[in-house]
């Protein structure tokens, strides 16, 4: 298997971008036991995006067959889209509209429920990660020019975070703060005041899976090692998961109890039970 961060560098790069919420919540004691993934499907091409939409199917980015592909709430797999050219972030916004990021051709693209593609952003810089922001504008990790980006209602790109460190993921906490991933190195926590705690020292990558649940929890993926870790206030870290393949993407279930993450190792989707 292709190695990611050699991708990244040859052919142009993650980033996944920011969505939005408050601070982080989360307790601070350190678990005992990190959680042993359980594997729910497999034969994955380098799943990188996920996210679910209001009925519950979890829509897949697959980078390596340049597809897009839907699970149903039965476990039914199909193919909702392809042709791609190295899709990598995934959102979907709440009237199910479903955007995806191609890190190969500097676009994102807007699907209908239905399957219909429309161009939705030009001129990006290798994107990956897509979420959205409070104000439910698309938010994009710009991974070569270091920023996070928002689209305005006009279509125009306006700069949210400037300054990090190959951003290949994050999240808005409910406090107007951001989580950031980045694959250059170590994870960017933004305070709503402007001010910055560079952390992640646990991690050995931190990868596109930046996921955060509805009480404001964050956990990202470190690919270059093998576990989930929930990020604490103070800008530690916690393993959640571990035993992972490098793990690449993630998503908060709709259960509210668990999270999915995609291995790029092996190409399968885990669940990973949310420790309280």
């Amino acid at each position: 298997m292709m190695n990611l961060v050699r991708s990244l560098a040859t052919a142009g790069a993650f980033a996944l971008a920011v969505a939005s919420a408050s601070a982080i919540m989360a307790p601070t004691a350190a678990y005992a036991n990190p959680a042993a993934p359980e594997k729910l499907w497999e034969g994955f091409s380098s799943p990188v995006g996920m996210a679910f939409d209001a009925a519950g199917n979890l829509f897949v980015a697959e980078w390596g067959a340049g597809r897009v592909s839907r699970i149903d709430p039965a476990g039914n797999r199909t193919i909702f889209a392809d042709g791609l050219s190295g899709p990598s972030g995934l959102t979907i916004d709440p009237d199910g509209m479903i955007y995806v990021a191609s890190y190969s051709r500097d676009e994102v693209y807007r699907f209908t429920p239905a399957g219909e593609r429309n161009l939705h952003v030009t001129g990006l810089a290798t994107p990956a990660g897509l979420s959205f922001d409070r104000s439910g504008r698309l938010l994009i990790a710009n991974r070569r020019t270091n920023q996070i980006l928002a689209v305005a209602a006009n279509g125009s790109l306006k700069p949210v975070i400037d300054g990090l460190r190959t951003p290949v993921g994050a999240v808005q906490t409910p406090d107007n703060g951001y989580v950031v991933s980045n694959i250059g190195g170590g994870i960017t926590i933004l305070r709503p005041d402007g001010s910055r705690i560079e952390a992640g020292e646990a991690f050995a990558t931190p990868g596109p899976g930046v996921a955060m649940t509805t009480a404001g929890r964050v956990f990202v993926v470190d690919y270059g090692g093998t576990a989930v870790r929930e990020i604490l206030p103070d800008g530690q870290s916690r393993a959640v998961a571990d035993g992972l393949r490098s793990p690449v993407g993630l998503v908060a279930a709709p259960d509210g109890t668990s999270l999915l993450t995609a291995a790029w190792g092996d190409g399968t989707i885990y669940r990973i039970p949310i420790p309280n």
